[in-house]
């Protein structure tokens, strides 16, 4: 009992800091870029809502979806992140490394490459190809067992074959090349208010009930057979999970692109920082941190060459990559210790 108001305090410190990181970033990504905006102009022109100078109307249309997107896309990857480690059980696993985003890619490619167009066809069409993949590597985990080596290496075989698929189209259709080569990368350059609100929609949606099935991610992560015998329809949450997982990551991928190692990074961050608290903390933790973290990586790749810019999942992929090698080889037997 002497151990509750600690935790509490430390919680409670947790949500001050992932706060102050997500407004820290909204008012830095609206603030920078190449063009140098002072902060009266940027309040006269959110508060006054005047769009008639040049000022405003980079802020209102420019930045202001931007970083409001680079939060969205954060808090849903973070989060499908954070699911996906703990209904496959492994703190390795994450919506990127097992193919959820590059199935989302894949589908994306094959649509633009048939004519579809639309922001709520691509959506529906990404969501298809992460829900595809993360099933298929639910079932191979079922039936291989989810160790560490099992995922890594189905997510390597499954990212390499949606990849040459991918490069398949792009080949019968070099009009897609462009657009798959934005997704591959990661941009939000591109993002505006019409392409931003269904997404937006979507992850709010997902997160929410998501939350409320909290106790439900906690049972999974104690692994399926503690989860069966504690009473828990298995199958049956796998599958909303990863349906809820897939959603969150497709929807991201429709408007940014691949975005690697956000739903690795921030989940295990979190959790590190926070061993003691259940999901009902975790999850809206990530979101938060996850949406600052994206939006702190996409000014930083509008700022740090300027006045040229460099797309967010380059900046991503260096902070991530060593991030990965760490956890990797931290713990234990290397594979079998994650």
């Amino acid at each position: 009992m002497k151990n509750l108001p600690i935790i509490k305090n430390k919680t409670i410190l947790t949500y001050i800091c992932a706060c102050a990181l997500l407004i820290f970033s909204l008012i830095l990504g609206v603030l920078s870029g190449a063009y140098s905006i002072s902060l009266s102009k940027v309040l006269s022109a959110l508060f006054e809502l005047d769009a008639n100078t040049p000022e405003a109307r980079i802020i209102l249309y420019v930045r202001l979806p931007r970083v409001l997107a680079a939060l969205v896309c954060g808090a849903g990857l973070s989060v499908s992140g954070a699911v996906v480690q703990s209904v496959l059980d492994n703190r390795l696993a994450s919506p990127g490394i097992i193919g959820v985003n590059s199935g989302a890619g894949l589908a994306v490619a094959i649509c633009s490459a048939m004519g579809v167009v639309g922001t709520w066809k691509l959506s529906l069409s990404a969501f298809l190809g992460a829900f595809a993949s993360a099933m298929l590597v639910s079932v191979a985990v079922r039936k291989r067992g989810s160790s560490g080596g099992t995922i890594i290496l189905m997510g390597v075989a499954l990212n390499s074959l949606l990849g040459a698929i991918s490069d398949t189209v792009v080949t019968l259709s070099p009009d897609v090349g462009v657009i798959t080569n934005d997704f591959k990368v990661g941009d939000f350059s591109a993002v505006t208010y019409v392409k931003l609100i269904p997404v937006a929609i979507i992850v709010c949606a997902s997160l929410l009930l998501l939350f409320t099935l909290s106790n439900q991610l906690d049972v999974m992560g104690l692994g399926e057979e503690n989860a069966v015998g504690l009473g828990l329809n298995v199958k049956a949450m796998r599958i909303i999970f990863l349906t809820l997982a897939s959603l969150l990551a497709g929807s991201v991928v429709s408007i940014a692109g691949l975005l690697s190692f956000v739903g690795l990074l921030v989940p295990h961050a979190v959790k590190r920082t926070c061993k003691s608290l259940h999901s009902f903390h975790t999850l809206p933790l990530c979101a938060l941190f996850g949406g600052g973290f994206v939006a702190l990586c996409d000014t930083l790749s509008r700022v740090i060459f300027s006045p040229y810019e460099i797309p967010v999942g380059i900046i991503m992929a260096f902070l991530g990559a060593p991030f990965f090698i760490f956890i990797l080889f931290k713990g234990k037997g290397g594979l079998g210790g994650a």
